[in-house]
């Protein structure tokens, strides 16, 4: 805004000037003092008027300003429109969109920046951003946003969690913890976790996939009818599940994985009564009856059924030669079995062998085998790099203790280090467990180099990696109106 000036107030200042100037050791008699007095006072008087008349033009200039402000945003603020898959805005001509924070001024940024940067951000720092405004919470809990969060998450080693279940010997309660798994390192930084119907004991995280856990709980440790939740321990989100039809054995398995076909999360439990299919979109358990013939399962050194490339896998043996071993496959979308075949290698360490597990390791489907020689325990794991294929199978661990009673590969860190369930075992306790027939009970999660969790003391413990999402249980399973 130009600078206006007032001739009555500059002829003032000049008059009052020069008198400075002329009256200066001159005006010694009490009249010209008089005078002096009441030029400076008129001086002062206009001066104030026109600090006045500013301050009016730039309050009107403001007001102006804020005018055109509200104009532009309601030529350029964005349309909101939420539905499943798809993005919640729609760009305008100039493709950007306003935020408007507690009505801060207008801020333009070009589409699809704030989406970008806010999918890189941990779910617990998006859930608190979800206060920021209506538009920021509506962006958040839109599914293609999570989507596109979860995409990201998956190949960040920040995003991949794990989720422990301890029971201690003194107590008759499980409790739930969750630690990061982005270094090898020790991890001290556990956080425990508020678990859903904590009213129930016993509590077991089965099998995970895409940041959802399903669960197990109930009353008793070997209760045949558990209640079956599906969580998101991330979001402190859960659903509970139908009931199976066929009561829960020790055997029971569960794989939890995603149809890229139908677009529906499946559940698969076996074991070795029945084995029966939940599909989330459904809201019913089916019963598989073509089970592969001659083949029964064995699920005993396997923590969940192994999902990768759009099937489950789990160990079985002939029925005709129990010291025979195969790789049975359950595809998710055909819902039909299969086999993938094994080395002559990995068929020879099988043999006769009852701790034999399968496990997903980087994406990749991985079996092991321990062995014991007149008192000697060697685990062994093999790693499947071109998925199907009989050649690319190749070792890719090797344990030698005696210690060892049982190894369960749980994760594989950046480096290649390898985080175990273990259940360790000296040689003169095993001694005792073996003449009074007892079963070893308890474990640790360890890795080569040492405890991965220092502080979990004696007792059942179980674990499940899990990467952190914003996927809600409750949207992927139909509710009654």
């Amino acid at each position: 805004m130009t600078k206006r000036r007032i001739p009555m107030f500059n002829s003032l200042k000049e008059t009052v000037d020069g008198m400075k100037s002329n009256c200066h050791g001159k005006l010694a008699n009490r009249q010209g003092q008089q005078m002096m007095m009441m030029m400076v006072k008129k001086y002062s008087i206009a001066n104030k008027i026109k600090v006045k008349y500013s301050i009016r033009n730039r309050r009107e200039a403001a007001r102006k300003f804020i005018r055109q402000q509200k104009k532009k945003k309601k030529n350029l603020g964005p349309s909101l429109q939420i539905c499943k898959g798809k993005s919640i805005l729609e760009p305008s001509n100039s493709h950007t969109y306003q935020m408007d924070v507690d009505q801060a001024p207008a801020v333009h940024f070009e589409e699809g920046i704030i989406m970008n940067i806010l999918s890189r951000l941990p779910v617990r720092t998006l859930h608190q951003f979800k206060c920021v405004s209506k538009f920021w919470n509506a962006l958040i809990s839109d599914p293609y946003f999570k989507m596109k969060h979860f995409k990201h998450a998956k190949n960040d080693r920040n995003s991949q969690k794990f989720l422990i279940t301890q029971m201690l010997r003194h107590e008759n309660k499980f409790s739930s913890y969750c630690c990061p798994l982005s270094s090898v390192q020790m991890a001290e930084d556990t956080e425990k976790l508020a678990r859903p119907l904590s009213s129930k004991p016993f509590f077991r995280a089965m099998c995970a996939c895409d940041g959802l856990v399903v669960v197990i709980v109930s009353d008793i440790m070997d209760d045949p009818r558990p209640i079956h939740l599906l969580w998101n321990p991330s979001i402190r989100e859960s659903i509970v599940l139908p009931a199976p039809e066929s009561e829960k054995v020790y055997s029971t398995r569960y794989g939890f994985g995603y149809d890229s076909i139908s677009g529906d999360y499946k559940i698969l439990r076996t074991c070795s009564v029945s084995t029966e299919i939940l599909a989330l979109n459904d809201g019913f358990w089916r019963k598989i009856d073509k089970h592969p013939h001659g083949v029964r399962d064995s699920l005993f050194s396997t923590s969940s059924l192994a999902f990768v490339h759009g099937a489950f896998h789990w160990i079985g043996r002939s029925d005709y030669y129990s010291r025979v071993c195969s790789l049975v496959s359950f595809s998710i979308s055909k819902e039909m079995y299969g086999e993938i075949p094994l080395s002559k290698e990995i068929l020879l360490y099988f043999v006769g062998q009852a701790y034999v597990g399968v496990s997903v390791l980087d994406g990749m489907l991985c079996v092991n085998s321990a062995i014991g020689l007149g008192g000697f325990r060697a685990f062994k794991l093999w790693l499947l790099k071109d998925y199907g294929v009989e050649e690319s199978w190749s070792a890719l661990l090797t344990i030698e203790d005696p210690s060892i009673h049982r190894l369960l590969p749980k994760y594989r860190f950046a480096d290649g280090e390898l985080l175990f369930y273990c259940i360790y075992i000296p040689s003169c306790v095993r001694r005792t467990l073996s003449r009074k027939k007892i079963l070893p009970c308890g474990g640790v999660f360890r890795t080569a180099s040492g405890p991965f969790v220092s502080w979990l003391q004696a007792g059942l413990l179980y674990g499940e990696a899990f990467t952190e999402s914003l996927i809600s249980p409750k949207s992927l399973f139909p509710q009654e109106s």
